[in-house]
């Protein structure tokens, strides 16, 4: 079954949820309040779609009338295509442009330097035709 593209707003909710693993409507509604606030019915009414999309799941809480959602698929699909939606309409294929674009927005920490050192060394390697 293809992809199915996500418009923004349950794209954006989906990446919440992905994060937190689980949680209320209003749970998701105070995490995204700071880029994307929106009424509770707004946030019920995207869990809905993503529900009937087979994205994600709900169940009964312990107490009171909130459900528990919960995302049904990994993030993995939709970033890559997220990802390389970006890097041809902005960046026209051009890789390094986009890195370096994520660089000059935050610098990475010493740390994730080191992490990036060690996905280059990979990327080396697997691509070494002596190996």
């Amino acid at each position: 079954m293809p992809e199915e593209r996500l418009p923004d707003a349950e794209l954006e909710v989906m990446a919440c949820l992905w994060q937190l693993q689980e949680a209320t409507a209003r749970q998701l509604r105070e995490a995204m309040m700071g880029y994307r606030p929106m009424a509770h019915t707004s946030m019920v009414t995207l869990l809905g779609r993503l529900e009937t999309k087979g994205m994600v799941k709900r169940a009964k809480g312990p107490f009171g009338k909130a459900f528990i959602f919960a995302p049904l698929r990994r993030p993995g699909k939709t970033h890559r295509r997220v990802i390389g939606d970006v890097l041809q309409r902005i960046f026209g294929g051009n890789k390094p442009a986009l890195v370096a674009s994520l660089f000059e927005t935050k610098p990475p920490t010493p740390a994730e330097l080191a992490e990036l050192q060690q996905l280059l060394d990979r990327l080396r390697r697997k691509n070494d035709p002596r190996e």
